[in-house]
């Protein structure tokens, strides 16, 4: 179900700010790969405050974390300033926790767990992932019109965001 009504309400390019990024492992990087490049194929993005101010997408974004607060910033179709949207962390600071520990279990479950346990781990791992995409999707009511499959990869991004050495 498209919730947006221009094929332009799409995000063409995203960006993280890889200075936020202290350090990640191989699966880690493995699934910003995977959230990048599948956002980018497929999205839903209509940024209502750019639009209001006249800016036209598709938009590029660059995702970045500022004082303990989610930036993502805007540009316009024209590589114009649409703004910058900013996200007070902390309704997904628990999720993003919980999830960095089963992804952690569900990883080192891999190497030794049986289908049984792998498949446990990761039904949790979806579990916990699909709720802080709700988190996300009320954060960013009245500010951004997106689908749940573009959340659950832009949750997928600021997650890789938050990982600390």
């Amino acid at each position: 179900m498209m919730l947006t009504t221009s094929p332009d309400d799409r995000i063409a390019t995203i960006a993280l700010d890889e200075a936020t990024i202290i350090a990640r492992n191989a699966d880690i990087e493995s699934e910003r790969e995977v959230a990048l490049r599948d956002l980018v194929e497929e999205n839903e993005f209509r940024p209502l405050r750019a639009v209001a101010n006249g800016h036209h997408g598709p938009w590029e974004l660059r995702l970045s974390v500022v004082d303990s607060m989610l930036a993502v910033g805007i540009r316009d179709n024209a590589g114009e300033d649409a703004g910058t949207i900013g996200l007070g962390m902390g309704r997904l600071r628990r999720v993003i926790r919980e999830y960095f520990a089963i992804c952690d279990s569900y990883y080192k479950a891999l190497r030794k767990a049986t289908a049984a346990e792998i498949e446990t781990l990761d039904m949790a791992r979806r579990a916990i992932h699909d709720r802080g995409t709700r988190h996300l999707l009320n954060m960013l009511e009245g500010k951004i019109v997106t689908d749940f499959d573009t959340a659950r990869r832009l949750f997928t991004l600021i997650c890789v965001l938050h990982i600390k050495a």
